[in-house]
């Protein structure tokens, strides 16, 4: 099982870019960065970690695009995720040249994980229907994989419309760059997983092992081979155990939480992960 690390990237955090070269030099296999346009102050959805007041970094968020962009002109080999990322929130046909230019420059390395949103204010200011929001994004990501697979694409559908059109760059992994969903079990989200995207981003571990049995099954009756399901848990708080635990139920990579804080803060964090989990 491989290891990745998570920051919520800030301008108050160390940056992105520099920790993806520190992170890439101790052998990590992945950074993601979340996404937030803006949050609005008058707080109608509650915090999603349960908190009574949401957290400072949640106002302070970098755009993820930027800076993972930023991050694959100074690495080579590690990967470069959104976690996560709010697709309902983009112009669909900007956002899919946008991704597709991310993972041309960045050699292939782009993994787009991605997901539904919570917070009701901020996708009502993009202009979204927060009840209908899951299927917006599925019309979304089915009419940018046809821009990132096809010659000619064209799309109708009842949110996104285009004509037949020529769209270049394509991105280097193809069909499409790896598509990882965030979310809560369940069979509308393993539907989704199974229908466009190539895995899960799990937030916690209760009943994962049993939820993984349902995601396989969903995948596998639309006829996608079981090997190629990757299973990456999102923002863990790590301990041998809970490792091991992952690895034994299938779970191809772990993607561990580092402090959004300064450089001199996280570095020795790292550093613990690398040495506890990486033999570094």
């Amino acid at each position: 099982m491989e290891i990745g690390i998570t920051l919520f990237a800030t301008d108050q955090s160390m940056s992105p870019v520099d920790l993806a070269v520190e992170a890439e030099a101790r052998g990590f296999a992945s950074i993601y960065v979340p996404e937030h346009t803006h949050i609005p102050v008058s707080r109608r959805t509650p915090p999603p970690t349960g908190e009574t007041e949401l957290a400072e970094e949640y106002k302070r968020s970098l755009d993820p695009y930027i800076a993972l962009a930023a991050a694959a002109s100074v690495t080579g080999r590690i990967r470069l995720g959104t976690g996560i990322g709010l697709v309902a929130q983009h112009d669909t046909l900007t956002f899919a040249k946008q991704i597709a230019t991310l993972d041309r420059l960045s050699g292939g390395r782009l993994v787009l994980g991605i997901g539904f949103g919570w917070n009701r204010e901020e996708m009502e200011n993009h202009g979204v229907d927060v009840k209908r929001r899951r299927a917006l994004v599925r019309e979304k990501m089915l009419a940018m994989q046809a821009l990132w697979s096809q010659e000619v694409a064209s799309f109708e559908g009842e949110f996104v419309r285009f004509e037949a059109s020529w769209q270049w760059p394509k991105p280097v992994q193809q069909p499409r760059p790896r598509i990882l969903i965030g979310g809560a079990a369940g069979p509308v989200l393993f539907d989704h997983i199974s229908e466009y995207a190539d895995g899960w981003l799990p937030i916690g571990g209760a009943g994962l092992k049993q939820s993984l049995g349902e995601l396989r099954r969903a995948w596998e009756a639309r006829g996608r081979d079981p090997a190629s399901l990757h299973i990456a848990p999102m923002g863990v708080l790590p301990d041998a155990e809970k490792l091991d635990y992952y690895a034994s139920i299938g779970c191809a990579e772990a993607v561990l939480r580092v402090p959004s804080a300064s450089r001199d803060r996280v570095l020795p964090v790292l550093d613990e992960y690398a040495s506890r989990y990486l033999g570094r």
